[in-house]
């Protein structure tokens, strides 16, 4: 790293730093939706006023959506053993994470968000108290949880709680990168069901994708999934179950066995990791999604200067094709709570993936362009998914969520009349 380079770096974190610390520690906040001037006012919040709407509710449970903030209320929870590219520092490290994605919710759909940090010692005393609270939320999101506990504790809440429960860091990560994934072999002239597809990295992103892309059309057999050992074929006796699921029966062995007349690589793993030597021996038009951050398993410029007809997508801002969750899971929990949906099905998933697809093929509206600094953007090479600022997200994704909700029979009540029109 050069001096100007680590004179960037830090001034970039000390920018953090303050943004983090002032003016106001954190970037959440309390706010109230009813006046709170006067006595009057203070008798109808509290008592003797707040009687009156715990008695509706204890007749009519379904009255809690009437009398409170219930569903419109997000909880982000995380015991922080999986914190973004950082590892396992704790519940407490976890907290600016968990701040961040509420602050998301807030400012793309509208979502009141609480974090929610849990200590605990076992898997079990997690779920528990998960499950205990749920009933206060609209919907619980899940977040930077270790591989394989987060399948589990999922599963179980997913059982337990009477809310949609979404593990963002696998199923929204599977829905943007299948949506881009899609969009870019269409470009390329392929067929997802032709596609022999390579995934370096097996924790819970990577097997997410993989199964959302098998449910998109993907075969299991032509997946070659890898973690720090290499290949992940039928005669390991050393992978969990989840990873068990992508055990291909094949003699190969290495990253360099398997890239040779690939045509899709997803790397969900660390930098630097995919040579061009490598990306070389790919099958023609490859797609590479390069999705480890900072720095992804390529460079791009690497990339793009050794495959002149490749579609390349990273999970930086900087680069093209960002990988972005922001791009769809305030939009599901949007449409989910709408509906009052129970859960968060592959049907409400797929309707997700869909929208974002087709709407990178629409016109890109001036205020997009002007907050992603460029003049022009249409759909191509250097344009498959919708960038994160394009407020039609919210409309397309919500709506195509809450529809296939109701379609899928996981909705309480039906949707609103006129819903989320653009």
């Amino acid at each position: 790293m050069s001096d100007n380079q680590a004179n960037l770096k830090e001034a970039f974190r000390q920018e953090a730093l303050k943004y983090h610390a002032y003016p106001t520690p954190g970037k959440i906040a309390v706010a109230l939706t009813k006046p709170a001037d006067s006595a009057h006012d203070l008798a109808l919040a509290y008592s003797p006023g707040v009687a009156e709407p715990v008695r509706e509710i204890a007749q009519n449970p379904d009255n809690i959506y009437k009398y409170t903030g219930k569903g419109n209320t997000v909880a982000v929870i995380s015991n922080g053993t999986a914190i973004l590219g950082l590892g396992n520092l704790g519940p407490q490290a976890s907290k600016p994470v968990m701040e961040g994605k509420a602050l998301l919710f807030k400012r793309f759909a509208g979502l009141d968000s609480i974090d929610i940090e849990v200590k605990h010692r076992t898997t079990e005393e997690f779920i528990n108290t998960v499950a205990s609270i749920a009933d206060t939320f609209g919907g619980i999101n899940l977040e930077d949880i270790k591989a394989p506990d987060c399948f589990e504790i999922e599963r179980q809440l997913i059982e337990r709680c009477d809310v949609p429960v979404f593990h963002d860091d696998q199923h929204g990560t599977a829905i943007v990168t299948a949506a881009g994934m899609l969009n870019a072999i269409e470009l390329q002239g392929k067929q997802l069901e032709d596609c022999t597809i390579v995934c370096l990295g097996a924790g819970a992103a990577a097997i997410a994708c993989m199964e959302l892309l098998i449910q998109c059309g993907a075969m299991r057999e032509k997946i070659y999934m890898l973690d720090r050992k290499g290949v992940i074929h039928t005669r390991r006796d050393d992978i969990n179950e989840y990873k068990q699921r992508f055990a291909n029966n094949t003699d190969k062995r290495t990253l360099d066995d398997v890239i040779a007349g690939a045509d899709l690589f997803l790397g969900v793993s660390g930098p630097d990791l995919l040579t061009s030597e490598q990306l070389a021996l790919m099958a023609d038009k490859p797609v590479v999604f390069a999705c480890s951050n900072p720095d992804p398993e390529i460079n791009p410029e690497v990339a793009h200067n050794t495959r002149n007809d490749l579609i390349m997508g990273t999970g930086r801002s900087d680069y093209p094709n960002q990988v972005n969750n922001v791009l769809c899971f305030p939009f599901i929990f949007r449409g989910a709570l709408d509906v009052r949906a129970s859960e968060i099905n592959i049907e409400m998933k797929l309707a997700a993936v869909d929208a974002i697809r087709q709407l990178a093929k629409e016109t890109v509206p001036s205020d997009v362009l002007k907050a992603a600094g460029i003049d022009n953007l249409s759909f191509g090479p250097a344009y498959i998914i919708p960038k994160p600022m394009d407020a039609r997200l919210l409309p397309r994704v919500a709506r195509a969520v809450a529809e296939a909700a109701v379609e899928s029979g996981v909705a309480r009540i039906d949707l609103p009349e006129g819903y989320m029109a653009d």
